[in-house]
């Protein structure tokens, strides 16, 4: 996920997306603990969103603060 795609969604949709996202990363890595993932990148991809996706969201929190 880009990073532009991420600062335009609604604060909102990006709690939403946070949540589902972490389930599937959860979901992922009880997969590969039962067995082994063929691209074992994607856990590193779906940790990178997450972040992305933490960072707007605090700075979306700071702007409100700072107001």
């Amino acid at each position: 996920m880009d990073i532009k795609e991420i600062r335009e969604m609604s604060e909102k949709d990006l709690r939403e997306r946070i949540e589902t996202n972490r389930a599937a990363l959860n979901q992922m890595l009880l997969n590969h603990a039962v067995s082994p993932l063929e691209n074992t990148s994607q856990i590193r991809k779906a940790k990178k969103d997450i972040t992305r996706m933490l960072t707007v969201l605090t700075e979306i929190e700071n702007k409100k603060q700072s107001k």
